[in-house]
């Protein structure tokens, strides 16, 4: 079953600079959840810090009720939290199922001793994990690049080598990092069906995206963010008509011509 993220007043700051300030949200089990907003608005931030990556200020993450605030990221991997990210963090040099078999170090048991000592169940976990990670690609339709050196694929299919790692740690709560940007017209029709199928296996799924109409298509809800706090949650149908969601996208004169 997917989990169940709380985010309660999360504030963040560098320095004298407020980059976050009492954002909350909630996003239920099995949702698909959007986060939007201009650029600047906090969006990845507040990403960074639900996935490890910052500690916020202040404030409180659960995920299942469990506070996850301030864990490192191998912490979260086990309570069942997955991420891509904006640009995608795959090693160039090494081939597409390589880097997709990043994604499985949380799964092997044991540990490093053990994996140094090339124990059986050791080799028997990692046989089948390729295996999952070959079905992976192949359901991907990245089969035929499991052999290819990383920095030989387009940006597009780096998104789709980053997505499949993320999926082999077998998440219950995947962060979606701007996966439609840099994508053509029929890859992100491609996307949408991706994260639904994503949706149908019993994964929460949370995206930070700028493309309206993949939101539109997707999600549940989401929380609109401008200037690091939380401007507005509901439909994306009703944030797209909202004067403030407007005026922080187009500017006033914008959201006094929609009122």
């Amino acid at each position: 079953m997917g989990a169940r993220l709380a985010v309660r007043d999360v504030s963040l700051q560098f320095g004298g600079v407020k980059v976050l300030e009492d954002v909350s949200f909630t996003v239920e089990a099995g949702q698909i959840f959007g986060l939007v907003g201009p650029n600047g608005a906090g969006k990845t931030s507040l990403f960074n810090c639900v996935s490890g990556h910052y500690r916020p200020s202040s404030g409180s993450i659960t995920i299942d009720d469990d506070e996850v605030l301030g864990s490192p990221p191998a912490t979260l991997a086990r309570h069942g939290l997955a991420r891509t990210f904006q640009h995608p963090a795959l090693q160039l040099h090494a081939t597409v199922l390589e880097n997709v078999l990043l994604g499985a170090h949380s799964r092997l048991p044991g540990g490093p001793v053990e994996w140094s000592l090339r124990l059986p169940r050791t080799g028997r976990s990692e046989k089948a994990l390729r295996q999952e990670a070959l079905e992976l690609l192949d359901g991907h339709g990245l089969a035929w690049a499991a052999r290819t050196r990383a920095d030989e694929l387009s940006h597009g299919l780096h998104k789709g080598v980053e997505l499949c790692r993320a999926l082999l740690m077998k998440p219950r709560l995947l962060l979606l990092d701007e996966p439609a940007a840099g994508l053509p017209h029929s890859e992100v029709e491609q996307l949408i069906e991706t994260v639904r199928r994503v949706r149908d296996d019993d994964i929460t799924v949370v995206i930070v995206e700028h493309n309206m109409g993949l939101i539109s298509a997707l999600t549940d809800r989401v929380v609109v963010l401008d200037h690091g706090r939380k401007l507005m949650e509901g439909s994306a149908v009703e944030a797209q008509a909202d004067p403030r969601v407007i005026e922080a996208y187009l500017g006033k004169d914008a959201a006094d011509d929609a009122a």
